[in-house]
C-alpha cells in the first residue's frame, strides 16, 4: 500500500509545494525553528536523567542551608 512512498520525487513535490505556500524567504526560517526544536526536544530527552540530579543536588544544598540558618 505504501511501496515507495517517499521516493526522491515525492520529496521535490513537498519541497514545492512549501516553497509555493511560505515564499523563498520563509523557507529557510522555517528549517532553521524546525532543525532547533529537534536539536532541543533531543537535549530534553537526553537531560532528563541530568535534570533530576541537579534537582537533586540543589535541593540537598537548599537545605543544608536552611538547616545552617536554624542552628
Amino acid at each position: 500500500m505504501f511501496e515507495g512512498l517517499f521516493q526522491p520525487i515525492h520529496l521535490l513535490l513537498v519541497i514545492l509545494i512549501a516553497l509555493l505556500i511560505f515564499g523563498p524567504g520563509k523557507l529557510p526560517q522555517l528549517g532553521e525553528g524546525l532543525g532547533r526544536g529537534i536539536r532541543e526536544f533531543k537535549k530534553a530527552l537526553a537531560g532528563t536523567d541530568e535534570v533530576k540530579t541537579i534537582d537533586s543536588k540543589a535541593g540537598q544544598e537548599e537545605k543544608k542551608e536552611a538547616d545552617a540558618k536554624v542552628k
